[in-house]
């Protein structure tokens, strides 16, 4: 069973290959970070649940990590900011493909812009109390696809990913307008 998987692991990877060696397209998203994020992990609260308790949240949960600085970017000449104590979990990345594509990877800064417009369904501006606007899950899909294309190149993987939230992804947005995440001009 593991000849299979890691066959069809192989030779995703030998197509995406072939496909980016013949797609010399160009980012449609000028994104610029002048540094990584600055982050922290946050405990998985594994500690005095039991042991099958334990076991289960190690297996099913994923770990969490909290901004220790605001962290700026700029999308197509237009600057925003994460602010400092935003928690997200990186790219939901499913764990039997950990192995080859860490939350905290190739993905991570998409993932971290994606995170912060599915909570509160907007972008902050960096040197306003203000932001972009109410946007849609799908624009937000498309912006993490196009921040990691700007970024680090891998079309296939990308948009991969970008279907996969398509997909899936509809559960975390309904989870954040339940709640009614809100911006607030105080973070």
């Amino acid at each position: 069973m593991m000849y299979v998987i890691y066959g069809v692991i192989v030779s995703a990877i030998i197509l995406g290959w072939i496909i980016n060696m013949f797609d010399k397209r160009k980012p449609t998203m000028r994104f610029i970070a002048v540094e990584m994020p600055h982050m922290k992990p946050l405990p998985m609260g594994t500690n005095g649940v039991g042991f099958w308790k334990g076991i289960k949240m190690w297996l099913t949960t994923t770990r969490k990590w909290e901004l220790t600085d605001d962290w700026v970017y700029t999308i197509n000449g237009t600057r925003f900011k994460v602010p400092k104590g935003f928690v997200f979990d990186g790219a939901s990345v499913p764990k039997f493909f950990r192995s080859w594509l860490s939350p905290m990877g190739v993905l991570l800064m998409g993932g971290l812009v994606h995170d912060y417009g599915y909570k509160y369904q907007t972008l902050r501006y960096a040197n306003k109390k203000a932001s972009n606007g109410i946007k849609s899950q799908k624009w937000m899909d498309e912006t993490f696809r196009d921040i990691n294309i700007a970024v680090n190149g891998f079309y296939v993987l990308n948009y991969l990913a970008y279907y996969a939230l398509r997909l899936g992804g509809f559960v975390a947005w309904k989870k954040h307008r339940k709640v009614n995440s809100q911006w607030r001009d105080d973070e």
